[in-house]
């Protein structure tokens, strides 16, 4: 099995959690593009090829979104991506450290495809990153664009 070489859009404000998920990929053998925004508002930046992203050609492999960021919330990220023609398809990954029942219920009413919870330890949050890398860069068959 072969990894596409389709773009990672990592969005999450915390800079540890933005290196623990780069290390993990690395250390999985993940050599995807990764492309990591700070918050909501940039993320839909890039997903729309707004502001300094815009002439952007690239529509991300997967999405892999925090639910609790600063100025757009991932869920309202979440809403927007799959009300607009370019994005509603792009799969998205609710990357986050809640478990709260409401937040795995909202993320589907919304149309995300899958909800992780961020495992704490390293060694599971490595295990956790390579699984999703290859479900989602390997196994999964993503829609046209």
């Amino acid at each position: 099995m072969t990894m596409r070489s389709g773009l990672i859009l990592l969005v999450e404000d915390r800079e540890d959690d933005v290196e623990l998920t780069l290390r993990a990929f690395k250390k999985s053998g993940i050599a995807n593009e990764v492309v990591v925004v700070r918050d909501g508002a940039e993320a839909l930046d890039y997903l729309f090829a707004a502001e300094r992203f815009a002439g952007r050609l690239r529509v991300p492999e997967v999405v892999l979104l925090d639910l609790n960021l600063p100025k757009v919330s991932g869920l309202e990220v979440l809403q927007k991506m799959r009300a607009d023609e370019r994005t509603k398809r792009v799969p998205v990954v609710i990357l986050t450290s809640s478990n709260e029942e409401r937040d795995i219920v909202s993320s589907y009413d919304l149309g995300a495809n899958s909800f992780v919870q961020k495992p704490v330890d390293f060694t599971q949050f490595v295990q956790a990153t390579r699984q999703l890398g290859l479900y989602w860069l390997v196994l999964n068959k993503s829609a046209p664009s």
